[in-house]
């Protein structure tokens, strides 16, 4: 095999590990957002099986210059996903989340700081339900509270997790 080519190879074997050294890759790739003026609400993201929607602002409080909300979408939806809180559940791959989005908002007023919202989901753990003597699938009256209580682990989850970088303006 020719030097060149063991040189290709091992060049291609290297990427895929820089890359995992870099961190988990979002399944959803976007660009950057466009910069946001302080006191202007904006949407982030919304997520429609959990009937929620992410709303940023920049406060132009340098204690905390930006602050994320998750905001209910209609007083009508059923929500087929739960929406945890990051710091309670802490997403992570080895706890079966899937790292789904990375939104970056730069400051309108402030040219070098970002807002980063990290959006992880974990799909649901559906198993098959039980079947009777009969072969059907069936909920009693009596064991209605234990079902409901055993499905709420079984729908998908979302999370978000926010920071801000780079350097805070002068007054």
């Amino acid at each position: 095999m020719p030097f060149r080519h063991v040189l290709s190879l091992a060049v291609a074997m290297l990427v895929p590990a820089a890359a995992q050294a870099a961190g988990p890759v979002p399944e959803i790739e976007r660009p950057v957002a466009p910069p946001q003026a302080v006191g202007a609400v904006h949407s982030l993201r919304t997520i429609p099986e959990a009937c929620a929607r992410i709303e940023g602002v920049y406060t132009g409080d340098a204690a905390e210059p930006y602050r994320f909300a998750v905001v209910k979408t209609s007083p009508n939806c059923q929500p087929r996903a739960r929406f945890v809180d990051a710091a309670k559940a802490r997403p992570d791959t080895a706890g079966g989340w899937i790292y789904n989005d990375l939104i970056r908002i730069p400051s309108a007023a402030c040219p070098g700081q970002q807002a980063v919202v990290k959006l992880w989901r974990k799909p649901a753990a559906v198993a098959p339900p039980d079947l009777d003597a009969q072969g059907r699938s069936r909920i009693y009256l009596q064991d209605s509270d234990k079902t409901r209580a055993a499905a709420a682990d079984k729908v998908p989850m979302f999370a978000a997790a926010m920071s801000v970088e780079g350097e805070g303006c002068a007054p």
